[in-house]
């Protein structure tokens, strides 16, 4: 299994709109980050989940459309800001281990999500997520001592800024 972990692009203020959907950049940025993955093939998820937020429910659409992927999108609970991770991470001990899944959520539930997921406790967050960035996991194949959970690894992580420029 393959997870990768996804932050919503860049949105609007909640001035500018309550629901805070993406921005025009948040657009941008993630049919760029789309367009490269589908490249590499790096991204191929079985399915795509994502918090109830506009802005992540957007982010999972576009990369969903970029890559051509045929994925089933599921609103998932526990994809919040302040959610604790601990609910998502036992979901994932219960998700088929020959099936990728992609997590499309915000921070700071993210850093806490993977910090756990690779040191055994979720704090101190031991990853950055850039809007519009993706961690991918595996797990090790060990557990962490202290909880008996799976032990991941990170396999790589990118972020739009890190992409190469557009012609």
């Amino acid at each position: 299994m393959r997870l990768y972990l996804i932050r919503h692009a860049h949105a609007v203020t909640e001035e500018e709109n309550p629901s805070r959907p993406l921005s025009p950049r948040g657009r941008t940025d993630t049919a760029r980050l789309a367009a490269w993955l589908r490249t590499t093939r790096a991204l191929d998820p079985s399915q795509l989940w994502h918090s109830p937020l506009e802005r992540a429910r957007e982010t999972a659409a576009i990369l969903a459309h970029g890559l051509d992927l045929d994925t089933v999108m599921v609103e998932t609970s526990g994809l919040l800001p302040e959610d604790d991770p601990a609910e998502v991470a036992e979901r994932l001990e219960t998700f088929p281990p020959n099936a990728n899944l992609a997590l499309v959520g915000h921070e700071p539930h993210l850093s806490a999500l993977a910090t756990m997921l690779v040191r055994g406790k979720h704090k101190p967050a031991a990853f950055e997520f850039k809007k519009g960035a993706i961690i991918a996991l595996e797990p090790s194949g060990d557990v962490h001592k202290r909880t008996g959970r799976p032990r991941w690894h990170v396999c790589w992580h990118i972020s739009p800024e890190l992409l190469p420029p557009t012609t």
